[in-house]
C-alpha cells in the first residue's frame, strides 16, 4: 500500500539549521527558539539529544558552546568518541546559512512536528476504530481530544505592549454600553441578594458549590441552571453522575411548577397540578438545557461533548468526587484524582470560556459539628479544590436547633470570590418543591414566612 511508503514530514535541513544558529550564538538565539520548541520537536534522535543537552546548559546557567556541549554529549552517552560529536558539532555550524533567519528555520521544524502528532493522532484512532474495543462514542471523543490538544499547544502567546491592550481596552469600552449585563459583569443567578454579593459567574470561572448531605447543594445548582437558561437564552450543560436525567428533570419541574416533588413520583396530583406541570414543561420544553447522566464521565469525554455543544453558556456537574479522573494513578491515591480533576475542570472552564459550576461533598467531620458554619478547610480533598476554584460558595442550614422559625432558612456563604465580595446571603428552601428563593420572592410569590 502507498500509505506504508510515505515518510513522516520533517527537514533535516531546517532542523540542523536551528541547532547550528544556536550553538553559533546561543544568547542571541535560543531563548527565542525554546519559545517555540521542545527537544520532541525534533524528527532525527540525534538532533533532540542535541538541543535537550543545550537546554540542560542554559538551565543551569553554563556556557554554551563546542566544548561545553560535546562534553554534555559524551556525558550523557550520546556519543562515544568525542572526535565524532565535535565533528557533528562542527559541521552544524559550517552549513547553517545565517543565524538572522533563525526563526523561520525554527518554524519549519515546529510545523512538521505537527503534521507528525496530527499523524500520530490519526493513527491511534484508525487503531482504535479497527479493534473496536470501546463503544463509538467514547472513540470519536477520544480522536476529538487528541486533535483538540495539538490545536491548543499549536497557539503561541508572547509578550503584548502595553498601548495595544489599552487601545482594545478603550475600545471595548465603547463597545459594551450596549452589551447585555451577563457579558458584562457575569451570568446572574437571578437571586437579587446573591448576584449584589458574587457579580455573576464569569467566563472561565470554577464554582464550587459545597454543603453537608441532605442540605440541597444539587437542587441549588438545578436552580441556578434554569434560571440561567431561561434568563440568559445560552445552553446549559448539566452532568449528573448520581441520578438519572429522569430524576433530575422531575426535580426541575418541581421546583418550576411549584409542585410537591412526592406527588411526582406518585403521579397522584390535582387537575390544576397536572397544569401547572404542563405549563412548566411547556416553558422548560423552550430553554437549552442539555442532560448528560454518564456515571463515569471524565473531563476528556466532557471536553468532546461541550465542544459540540452551540451557544454553550454553563456548565454543572453533579458532583466532582464521583468523576473519573483521566490518569490512572500509580500511587493509588484519591486526593490526588481529585487534584487532577479539580485542575482538569479548570482547564476546561477557561479552555471552553464558560463557567463551571460542580457540587462537592465536605468532609465527615463537620457531620459532627452542625452548629459550626462550613469552612475552605472543610471540603473533601480540600487542598487543590480550594486552589483551583475562583468562588466557593457554602449552604447551611440549621435545621438542627429548636428554632422554628429558622425551619426554612438558608446560609449561602460566599467563602471564596476572586473577581468580587465575601458574605452571607440568607435564602428560603421550600424542601417539598426542592426550590431556593430569595426571602423577599418567597413571602410575596409563594405565600411562606421565612
Amino acid at each position: 500500500m502507498d500509505s506504508l511508503q510515505r515518510k513522516m514530514p520533517y527537514s533535516v535541513e531546517a532542523e540542523q539549521s536551528v541547532l547550528g544558529c544556536i550553538i553559533i550564538d546561543p544568547e542571541k538565539c535560543f531563548d527565542d527558539v525554546a519559545q517555540m520548541l521542545s527537544g520532541e520537536d525534533f524528527y532525527v534522535d540525534t538532533h533532540k539529544q542535541i538541543f535537550d543537552a543545550i537546554y540542560s546548559l542554559r538551565f543551569n546557567s553554563k556556557a554554551v558552546d563546542l566544548i561545553t556541549i560535546v562534553n554534555a554529549l559524551i556525558e550523557n552517552g550520546i556519543y562515544k568518541e568525542e572526535s565524532e560529536a565535535y565533528s557533528y558539532i562542527k559541521l552544524l555550524v559550517d552549513i547553517t546559512p545565517s543565524i538572522t533567519n533563525v526563526m523561520d528555520y525554527a518554524k519549519i521544524v515546529y510545523d512538521k512536528s505537527v503534521l507528525r502528532r496530527l499523524i500520530e493522532a490519526s493513527e491511534l484512532t484508525m487503531t482504535d476504530a479497527y479493534e473496536q474495543s470501546d463503544s463509538v462514542e467514547n472513540i470519536v471523543d477520544v480522536a476529538e481530544q487528541r486533535v483538540f490538544e495539538i490545536a491548543q499547544k499549536n497557539e503561541k502567546r508572547d509578550f503584548v505592549h502595553i498601548k495595544e491592550v489599552v487601545f482594545k481596552t478603550y475600545n471595548h469600552l465603547r463597545e459594551i454600553k450596549n452589551t447585555p449585563q451577563e457579558d458584562i459583569v457575569g451570568l446572574q443567578t437571578n437571586y437579587k441578594d446573591l448576584d449584589k454579593v458574587i457579580t455573576g459567574f464569569g467566563k472561565g470561572d470554577l464554582v464550587i458549590v459545597g454543603a453537608r448531605p441532605g442540605v440541597g447543594k444539587t437542587s441549588f445548582c438545578l436552580n441556578v441552571a434554569t434560571n440561567i437558561a431561561k434568563k440568559s437564552k445560552k445552553s446549559v450543560c448539566i452532568f449528573s453522575l448520581e441520578m438519572s436525567s429522569e430524576q433530575l428533570v422531575s426535580r426541575i419541574l418541581s421546583s418550576e411548577a411549584l409542585v410537591e416533588s412526592g406527588k411526582l413520583r406518585t403521579a397522584d396530583m390535582t387537575d390544576a397540578e397536572w397544569e401547572k406541570i404542563a405549563n412548566a414543561a411547556s416553558i422548560l420544553s423552550e430553554t437549552n438545557i442539555y442532560i448528560d447522566d454518564t456515571t463515569d464521565v471524565s473531563i476528556t469525554a466532557m471536553k468532546a461533548k461541550l465542544r459540540r455543544v452551540k451557544n454553550l453558556g454553563l456548565v454543572v456537574v453533579d458532583y466532582l468526587q464521583l468523576m473519573e479522573s483521566d490518569k490512572k494513578r500509580k500511587d493509588g491515591s484519591r486526593v490526588n484524582e481529585i487534584a487532577d480533576i479539580s485542575r482538569g475542570l479548570k482547564i476546561l472552564a477557561k479552555e471552553l470560556n464558560v463557567p463551571v459550576i460542580t457540587c462537592s461533598q465536605l468532609s465527615r467531620g463537620t457531620e459532627k459539628e452542625k452548629e459550626r458554619k462550613p469552612m475552605l478547610s472543610d471540603l473533601r480533598d480540600s487542598g487543590s479544590i480550594e486552589q483551583d476554584a475562583d468562588m466557593v460558595i457554602f449552604l447551611s442550614r440549621d435545621y438542627y436547633g429548636n428554632d422554628p422559625e429558622k425551619a426554612n432558612m438558608v446560609d449561602v456563604i460566599v467563602a471564596k470570590n476572586r473577581h468580587g465580595g465575601l458574605g452571607t446571603v440568607q435564602m428560603s428552601w421550600l424542601g417539598q418543591y426542592t426550590k431556593f428563593s430569595s426571602l423577599e420572592q418567597n413571602m410575596q410569590e409563594y405565600g411562606y414566612q421565612a
